[in-house]
């Protein structure tokens, strides 16, 4: 049980550490009006607006802003890449906790049967309660292994989905972005 509970703690830490991170990705709303100043040439305006904000969106943008003379379309791609990179963070652990709890929980099982087994073999079988208490305790195990892993499953998911959805922003308003730089080079 020490180890399913240790995962859930982790589980639980990463969850709490990316909800937070994504909190802040409501910035994205700001990228249209970057991109209406992009096309006035108002970069240093589209810059401060970006300046103080965590969206990735804003900051693939801005790069693309910076680099605008060379190559922006290589320079947000590479910004993109690195902040995909930063997404992703803690999500392999969380992988890790969702098939790794209810083997932990099987194992505890497995070691409580055998226990339980041991019993029956020293005091026979005139002792049922030693016996059934001690296969209800390996199950709890396998219970709490398989809830650990549920449980963590949900906001997993739900953090892949996010970071499908903002990688798509992302594209999108570099493709925009490196057109509108385009046309103004032209």
């Amino acid at each position: 049980m020490i180890p399913i509970i240790g995962c859930s703690i982790l589980a639980l830490t990463i969850s709490i550490e990316r909800f937070i991170y994504l909190k802040n990705f409501g910035a994205s709303r700001l990228a249209p009006k970057m991109l209406s100043l992009i096309e006035q040439e108002k970069f240093t305006d589209a810059l401060s607006l970006a300046e103080n904000q965590t969206s990735p969106v804003l900051r693939v943008i801005s790069t693309g802003i910076l680099q605008r003379a060379d190559q922006p379309s290589k320079a947000m791609e590479a910004a993109a890449i690195a902040e995909i990179t930063k997404m992703k963070r803690g999500l392999p652990l969380l992988d890790t906790v969702i098939t790794l709890g209810p083997l932990l929980g099987l194992l505890g099982t497995i070691i409580g049967m055998i226990n339980s087994f041991g019993i029956m073999s020293e005091s026979g079988l005139g002792n049922p309660q030693a016996v059934t208490g001690g296969v209800a305790e390996a199950l709890v195990c396998t219970a709490a292994g398989i809830l650990v892993a549920v449980t963590t499953l949900i906001p997993y998911n739900f953090f892949l989905a996010r970071l499908e959805e903002e990688t798509e922003k992302m594209e999108h308003y570099a493709t925009i972005t490196e057109s509108v730089l385009q046309r103004g080079i032209l």
